[in-house]
C-alpha cells in the first residue's frame, strides 16, 4: 500500500510539485506526519491537509520542515514561493469580483456544482427603509432630510463644545482634557492569535497562535550538539525558550527579569523541548538557557 495518497488531479502543476518536494522531505528523514508536527510546532491536522494538497503550507511551516528534515531551506523557499503564486492565483478565479470584496462589496461566492449566476445582494437595512418611486421624488425627500439631520448634529455638536469651554476657568477653553490612564485601548489582535503581553505569561506558544509565522529565532547559542534559541513573537509580545535536538533530562529556560519558565521534552520520542512564554517588550528581553542531561549548560546572550 503507497505511503501517500494521490494528490487531487485538478491541483496546479506548481503546488503538486511543491507538495511532492515536502513528501520526499519527510521520507527521506524518516519520519510520519505526527513525529513532523511535535517537531516543528504545527499540528497534526494541519499537516495533514499541507501533504495531501488540500491547504497550502505557510511559509513558517515551510522553513520548520526544512530545518527538522536537513532539507536546504532555499530548495523549499523557491518551490513555495511559485506554488503560493499558483494557489492565490486560483483562490481569485474562484471568488470573481474579489476587488469589489474590498470595497465592502462582496459577491456571493457560487458552490461547486451549481450553474448561473450568483444570487443578487440583499439591501441594506438603509436601502429596505428608504421608499422608492418611480419619479424619484420620495428618494430626493429622504435624502434632503439626512442632509438636515447631518447639519443639525453639527450645529448641536458645536454649541455643546462652546457652553463646556465657556463653563471652565479663564484661559482653558481651549485646551483638550486628555483621556484618562485608566482607559486602554484594546489590542486588537491576529486571526487565531488568543492572548498578548502579560496575557501569555504561562501559556503554550503553539496553542494560543504565537508559534508558527508570527515567530521567529531571535538569539542562538549552542551546548554541545543541541541548540538554544529565544523565539520571540511580535504579535504576541511573548518570547519562550526552544532546544534542539532534546532528549529526555535535558531542560531549557527562558527569563525575563523576574520571570522565568522551563520546559523539558513533553513526548517520549520527541526531540524538541521548549518552554511556556513571558511577556517581553522586545526580544532584547528575553534569555535562554540548556542544562543537558550530560551536566553541559549554556545560555544564549
Amino acid at each position: 500500500m503507497p505511503r501517500w495518497k494521490a494528490l487531487p488531479d485538478e491541483l496546479d502543476p506548481r503546488v503538486r510539485e511543491f507538495v511532492e518536494a515536502m513528501r520526499r522531505s519527510v521520507d527521506r528523514a524518516g519520519l510520519g506526519v505526527p513525529a513532523v508536527a511535535e517537531r516543528t510546532g504545527y499540528g497534526r491536522a494541519s499537516w495533514e491537509r499541507y501533504l495531501h494538497g488540500r491547504l497550502l503550507a505557510p511559509k513558517g511551516a515551510v522553513v520548520a520542515l526544512a530545518e527538522v528534515t536537513g532539507t536546504p531551506v532555499v530548495h523549499l523557499i523557491t518551490l513555495w514561493e511559485l506554488a503560493e503564486r499558483a494557489w492565490s492565483r486560483a483562490e481569485t478565479r474562484l471568488v470573481p469580483g474579489a476587488v469589489a470584496a474590498t470595497a465592502g462589496t462582496l459577491p456571493a461566492r457560487p458552490l461547486p456544482g451549481r450553474s448561473g449566476p450568483p444570487p443578487a445582494p440583499l439591501p441594506s437595512d438603509g436601502e429596505r427603509a428608504r421608499p422608492r418611486t418611480r419619479d424619484g421624488g420620495a428618494d430626493r425627500r429622504w435624502r434632503t432630510a439626512l442632509l438636515l439631520a447631518a447639519v443639525v448634529g453639527v450645529a448641536g455638536v458645536a454649541a455643546g463644545a462652546f457652553l463646556l469651554a465657556a463653563g471652565r476657568e479663564p484661559g482653558t477653553a481651549g485646551v483638550v482634557a486628555s483621556p484618562s490612564p485608566s482607559v486602554a485601548t484594546p489590542r486588537v489582535l491576529p486571526s487565531g492569535v488568543r492572548c498578548a503581553g502579560s496575557d501569555c505569561t504561562g501559556r503554550d506558544a503553539q496553542t494560543t497562535g504565537c508559534s508558527g509565522g508570527l515567530a521567529a529565532t531571535a538569539r542562538t547559542a549552542t551546548v554541545g550538539a543541541t541548540r538554544v534559541e529565544v523565539r520571540y513573537s511580535r504579535a504576541c509580545g511573548a518570547a519562550w525558550g526552544r532546544i534542539t535536538p532534546a532528549g529526555p533530562g535535558d531542560t531549557v529556560t527562558v527569563s525575563a527579569g523576574s520571570l522565568r519558565r522551563t520546559g523539558q521534552v513533553s513526548a517520549p520520542g520527541a526531540t524538541i523541548a521548549y518552554t511556556p512564554m513571558v511577556a517581553v517588550t522586545s526580544a532584547d528581553d528575553a534569555r535562554a538557557c540548556a542544562v543537558l542531561a550530560s551536566g553541559q549548560q549554556g545560555c544564549t546572550p
